[in-house]
């Protein structure tokens, strides 16, 4: 969108990505390695972007700044790159809480069992790059790839939904279950 001679920026492609200390990255062509003391991730970037090393930090540019598909990737290439970096440094964590009466979790070797209210218990294979832990009613996933931890937490909480009467089901830790009132049930006369 033009505004007077200039064209929107992308703000958060425009955005310098700091490396925190014992971080490492290197960038061959449009592959975007870091290296820190979680492991090793790396990211392949769109052909219309550049990522370069400066002074300050790591810089994604574009090749046209008038073009709308490319200052969306500009941004989106930015995200997926400081992802990484801060993925390598600190890593990712998601938790879930699990609430219902009865309702419990347990890890059996490297899969989780649910007994969330069906006949039967839920075995989850838990994915490579991804722990779980489970600590009274709390399953916690951690991982260094934003994305993988997401989609495991997510595919958790799909097995059984917070329902809005009772709030029964699994949910994040930091989600609000919008509740409903049950039946009104009317006196006879």
């Amino acid at each position: 969108m033009k505004f007077g001679n200039k064209y929107y920026m992308s703000r958060i492609g425009k955005k310098i990505i700091i490396l925190p200390a014992g971080v490492t990255v290197t960038i061959e062509g449009q592959t975007v390695t870091a290296k820190g003391p979680k492991g090793t991730l790396e990211v392949v970037a769109h052909p219309w972007t550049t990522v370069t090393m400066n002074a300050e930090g790591l810089a994604v540019a574009i090749q046209d700044e008038e073009i709308k598909k490319q200052r969306a990737i500009w941004g989106l290439t930015r995200s997926l790159v400081q992802n990484i970096v801060e993925g390598v440094a600190t890593g990712y964590k998601k938790q879930l809480e699990i609430n219902g009466i009865g309702f419990k979790a347990t890890m059996q070797g490297k899969d989780l069992l649910l007994n969330v209210g069906f006949s039967h218990p839920v075995i989850y294979q838990v994915p490579e790059g991804v722990t779980l832990s489970v600590e009274k009613n709390i399953i916690s996933v951690e991982g260094i790839n934003k994305q993988v931890v997401g989609q495991t937490a997510a595919e958790i909480r799909q097995i059984k939904k917070p329902e809005p009467y009772k709030g029964k089901g699994i949910r994040y830790t930091d989600e609000v279950v919008r509740r409903k009132a049950g039946k009104v049930v009317k006196a006879g006369g």
